[in-house]
């Protein structure tokens, strides 16, 4: 079926919308009926439960459709002044007279500044306005004994006058109101399409959830409800929409929300035998509430859900794999490093390693455990930015049977206990809050722990080595980390160079780098000198880490054999960086290679964008034209 249909009672209309429609191109948007004007409201109605987008009528027509439907919107083919003169000038014309009086027979719709038209042709108009089309038949017999020279009408009014030996004039809806409809509906159409298609996204959305959903309006009516919900409440989705919400939960957190717009979060209620969370938001139109949605889950999939990410985070992490010897590189700095890592190996003391992002926090942090006497205990790591604080608490400390909902029944303990006898790493402990940090300093401080919900103190023997990528000395300052906690940690010190400062090492790593990936990826490839200097000269604000990804992605990407200094300029593109971490232009990178090699490049790096790779090369668009010309670069698809 069509998206736009246009019903009529008028033959002539029809087939002059036929042609319209044909000259538009719409001969696959829209369907044409020829229907009565009694039977239109059917006819859309019809074509309403269908699913038709749009439909276009005339006068009276429209107006009866448009009074019969709920959804679909009802495009009018208007009646101009144009089309009003012409009538006016008929009627001169079939009566022979310069002043005639005509009655017009018309819905409100069909008679707008007719009025006035009238006056400027000389005609005498009177409205005889109808209110459905029953009126019709009567009315014409009563204006018959008013002695009118001429009828003005519709289709079934003019049909009946002149059955009554009266005259008439038909009016009609001029080509360009035809069009104008067509084209507007057309329109509405397409915003219709747009409107379902995110309709349908959001119902699938919302259908697919595993959790249950549920909307209501501001009288607590259920106007939308999932499957999940659905099933959680033992019913279908139809059963319950339009249905009061205190028919499957009664909570008084609603009458709050609906009246005052506050949110609830993670509110536990009993279902029956199940536990469940709750949440609830308002639904605000202009600062006004008009419904709010219920989601709910069972706990026990939340605690399914926890135990899941815990096995995740922590089953590959009670053990320290790496050794001084797997961290690569010979430059002094790292030497030093290594041997500021080895004396503090072998002390008890608290340690904070501090380094950029890909400097090997960790390596170093299991490289000092693998060192020390406890090398034969656990080596516990988790990252506090991993997890929301009432999460991370548990994780850390453990929890008693029954300390809160969901808890499991035994009680789990936590990473201090499991990390009895080893280490435990708090990687990025910067991201820890305030209260994790109060109840962190006493762990240091009293070698014990107390479990959530618990009424004792469990003893522990841990070694801590935290780890931030952050200046906490700047955090201290700012008030956002303890600092009775920060001298707690800060009682061994290694601080790790950035690899730009690592004389050397960054091309031994890319050769180790290269090495490793040309045995993954069965790829033989070479670096040039050249290529290990261009290496060298860039930054590397990621570190070893960027490095690392940079060298595989040579090894996957290039097309040859053999890696040059041209080559690693053209991956770089614009990835090169100052030591602020600003974006370098590639005039500066390419600055040091002749003009040739340096547009060439530049082109490559920006992928034969013109504007560009002149603004890189600090030329205008005309220059580089004619550099291009001069060394006979024809602009290509970047390899």
């Amino acid at each position: 079926m069509a998206k736009i249909a246009l019903i009529t009672s008028d033959s002539d209309l029809f087939e002059q919308a036929g042609l319209i429609c044909r000259e538009l191109g719409l001969e696959q948007e829209l369907d044409l009926y020829f229907t009565t004007l009694s039977d239109a409201p059917r006819q859309a109605l019809q074509l309403q439960q269908a699913g038709v987008d749009v439909i276009v009528a005339r006068g009276g027509l429209a107006m009866l459709i448009q009074a019969a439907l709920t959804r679909t919107p009802v495009v009018e083919v208007v009646i101009t002044g144009q089309d009003l003169a012409r009538i006016c000038l008929e009627a001169k014309a079939i009566t022979g007279l310069e002043h005639p009086r005509a009655a017009f027979i018309a819905f409100d719709n069909m008679v707008t500044e007719v009025d006035v038209i009238a006056q400027l042709a000389n005609v005498d108009v009177t409205i005889h306005r109808l209110q459905s089309d029953e009126d019709i038949p009567p009315m014409v017999d009563e204006v018959a004994t008013l002695n009118y020279d001429v009828i003005f009408g519709g289709t079934r009014t003019v049909k009946i006058a002149k059955e009554r030996g009266l005259k008439a004039v038909l009016l009609l809806s001029g080509a360009l109101s035809v069009r104008n409809a067509l084209l507007e509906a057309k329109k509405i159409a397409l915003g219709r399409q747009i409107e379902k298609e995110s309709a349908e996204k959001f119902k699938a959305l919302i259908d697919y959830s595993l959790e249950a959903i549920v909307s209501i309006d501001n009288e607590k009516r259920i106007l939308l409800i999932n499957p999940a919900a659905a099933q959680l409440f033992s019913g279908f989705c139809d059963d319950y929409v339009g249905t009061p919400v205190g028919n499957i939960i009664d909570l008084p957190a609603i009458d709050d929300c609906l009246a005052t717009g506050r949110t609830v979060q993670g509110e536990v209620h009993k279902l029956g035998t199940t536990w469940i969370s709750l949440n609830i938001a308002p639904i605000t139109v202009d600062r006004g509430v008009i419904g709010a949605f219920l989601t709910f889950q069972e706990v026990s999939r939340i605690q399914e859900a926890e135990a899941s990410i815990r096995t995740e985070m922590l089953v590959k992490k009670f053990a320290a794999k790496y050794r001084t010897q797997d961290i690569v590189g010979k430059s002094p700095q790292l030497m030093e490093a290594k041997r500021i890592a080895g004396a503090i190996a072998t002390t008890e003391a608290s340690i904070l390693i501090q380094g950029e992002s890909g400097t090997g926090k960790e390596l170093f942090a299991q490289s000092i455990h693998n060192q020390s006497s406890r090398r034969n205990g656990p080596f516990v790591a988790i990252n506090c930015a991993a997890l929301p604080p009432n999460l991370l608490e548990s994780e850390l400390f453990g929890y008693v049977e029954g300390a809160f909902t969901g808890a499991t029944k035994k009680g789990k303990p936590g990473l201090f206990e499991m990390a009895h006898q080893g280490t435990l790493f708090l990687d990025e402990i910067s991201e820890m809050d305030k209260y994790g940090q109060s109840r962190l300093l006493r762990v240091l401080q009293e070698r014990q722990i107390m479990r959530l919900g618990g009424d004792k103190y469990i003893p522990i023997d841990v070694r801590v080595i935290a780890a931030s990528n952050q200046n906490l000395m700047g955090l201290v300052e700012s008030g956002v980390f303890r600092q009775d906690l920060y001298y707690r940690l800060k009682v061994l010190v290694l601080n790790l160079p950035r690899l730009s400062q690592r004389s050397g090492d960054i091309e031994h790593l890319a050769r180790e780098f290269l090495s490793r990936y040309q045995k993954t990826y069965q790829r033989t490839i070479e670096f040039s000198d050249d290529a290990y200097d261009e290496l060298a000269r860039h930054n590397w604000p990621g570190n070893v880490r960027e490095l690392m990804h940079f060298v595989e992605r040579l090894v996957v990407t290039a097309n040859t054999a053999s890696i040059t200094g041209q080559t690693v300029t053209r991956f770089l593109g614009n990835r090169e960086y100052d030591q602020a971490g600003q974006a370098v232009s590639a005039a500066i990178v390419l600055n040091q290679v002749p003009e040739q090699t340096r547009v060439l490049s530049a082109l490559q790096a920006h992928h034969y964008n013109i504007k560009e790779t002149a603004r890189a090369l600090g030329v205008s668009r005309p220059t580089l034209y004619r550099w291009m010309r001069k060394y006979n670069i024809v602009i290509t698809k970047a390899l």
